[in-house]
């Protein structure tokens, strides 16, 4: 191995000098911990659903402009079944190697440090991106209230980004209860929502957009076959950032059984939520009218008192995901910067055991993102990023799979190999429907990636941290095969 590893004195008896190429001193892991015992299965089911919810009030429904109702119907139940090998697979994943790096611990375990820093970074610009699509539907949301009378969301996408990171530094514990609570009210209002729109619903709404000349194209497929494929991106946003619950490893009771638990409870309930939507605000609404709302639930019902309370409620399930991909994309951040791939400063944790700064520069880059004002770019962007992990993540699994038979998981995926190759590729198919959607957009994601890996090349692979534990999975898997 060509990386340079370095080992904190936490796990050895001698440090490196302070200030030495890679080194690190005594207290380098006091400094970048996690508080321990902080959730349970039932707390993380509830964060893989705030991490998700979002996507059922606003976001999907562009989906509808790409591929009608059939084409986007097509399309989720494609992705349904592919997120539902992907949770599977990384319930296995998670219980096997629980660490807060998620997706680039598995990775780094199955792929080397060139695959475990490749998954983190498209992990990163999921996650960095992500919040900033939800802010610009916070602000929708926010302006077809009326509230205070704002007309210019960015006084809003700044006060989210402030309250919540605020929250987040208070601790982990604290920003799980607030975090669920908030997931509930947002369950609570996909029901109301449901309720008031069954009387509405009409078949005919579902397809009222009018045939193209696309090839294939019908009243079922107004833009043809090539519009499923375009669709999916947007189906995607009904289940994107699940894979986020293992982010929380270091942080549960009991993470080989829990994590596993929580991470499947919430795929479940996600199912049943995005069937739910498409069907009932398509059929409420209307398909062209609802394919470049910002607000489709709102605007399904139409004015009086059951859409005024789903607007209120509606915020609350923005506010859930937003408030908990700002969770993930910390641990994301954090894990990659404890073991050195990113600038160590990134992972120092404050007395309340939260990542400041893990916190807040992701944050500011999302900030600035929303000033595009293009929730559904930013979202194409996300799915770019997260798809990418998803090849890399499946591909992880199968390479355990055959590398490792003996390593011990204590949740096996059904299936095996064959159920998490069926997501991977599913995922490669994804990658290539974002450049479908937006061209620049993808390449733009696709630059920064390039970018991240150039800096690992060039510097960070030369001085990784040889104690950290996503590090010390991969060192003792080297180590046991050694002596085979």
């Amino acid at each position: 191995m060509s990386e340079r590893l370095t080992t904190p004195a936490a796990t050895t008896s001698t440090a490196a000098p302070p200030g030495a190429p890679g080194g690190a001193d005594a207290d380098y892991l006091a400094k970048r911990s996690l508080r321990s015992g902080s959730a349970g299965w039932v707390l993380l089911a509830g964060l893989g659903v705030s991490y998700v919810i979002s996507g059922d009030y606003s976001g999907w429904n562009f989906g509808l402009e790409q591929g009608g109702f059939g084409g986007l119907l097509i399309a989720t139940v494609l992705i349904a079944a592919m997120y539902l090998a992907l949770v599977l697979g990384m319930a296995e994943l998670s219980s096997a190697l629980p660490a807060a790096g998620g997706g680039y611990t598995f990775a780094r375990r199955a792929l080397g440090p060139w695959g475990g820093f490749a998954t983190g970074t498209a992990i990163l610009i999921e996650y960095a991106i992500a919040p900033a699509a939800i802010a610009t539907f916070i602000g929708a949301y926010v302006e077809s209230l009326g509230l205070l009378g704002i007309t210019d969301g960015w006084w809003v996408y700044l006060a989210a980004y402030a309250l919540f990171i605020g929250v987040h530094l208070a601790g982990v514990g604290e920003a799980l209860k607030v975090m669920f609570v908030i997931t509930a009210v947002a369950v609570l209002g996909l029901v109301v929502f449901a309720v008031a729109a069954v009387p509405l619903f009409d078949l005919d709404n579902l397809t009222d957009i009018a045939p193209t000349d696309a090839a294939g194209s019908s009243a079922f497929l107004p833009f043809g076959v090539l519009g499923v494929w375009a669709a999916v991106p947007y189906a995607i946003w009904f289940f994107l950032a699940i894979e986020g619950v293992p982010l929380a490893a270091e942080e549960a009771a009991e993470p080989e059984r829990n994590v596993p638990r929580g991470i499947i409870a919430a795929m479940a309930l996600l199912l049943v939520s995005a069937a739910a939507m498409l069907l009932l605000v398509t059929g409420a609404g209307g398909a062209d009218a609802m394919k470049g709302s910002g607000n489709p639930l709102v605007e399904a019902l139409g004015s009086g008192a059951a859409a005024t309370t789903v607007n209120y409620i509606g915020l609350a399930g923005l506010v859930a995901s937003f408030f908990s991909i700002i969770y993930a994309y910390s641990r994301q951040l954090f894990a990659l910067s404890r073991a050195g791939y990113l600038p160590r400063v990134l992972s120092i944790t404050t007395r309340r055991k939260a990542p400041l700064l893990a916190l807040v520069v992701p944050g500011v880059i999302g900030f600035a993102l929303t000033f595009t004002g293009q929730g559904a770019v930013l979202l194409n962007m996300a799915v770019f990023g997260a798809a990418l992990s998803y090849v890399l993540m499946m591909t992880s699994h199968v390479v355990l799979r055959r590398r490792e038979p003996d390593m011990p998981r204590p949740y096996r995926t059904p299936g095996g190999a064959v159920t998490t190759g069926f997501a991977l590729v599913v995922a490669a198919l994804a990658v290539v429907a974002t450049f479908l959607v937006d061209t620049v957009a993808a390449l733009s994601c696709l630059g920064v990636f390039v970018a991240f890996m150039a800096y690992f090349g060039l510097y960070s692979r030369h001085h990784l941290v040889a104690g950290s534990p996503d590090e010390e999975f991969a060192a003792l898997a080297e180590a046991e095969a050694s002596v085979r």
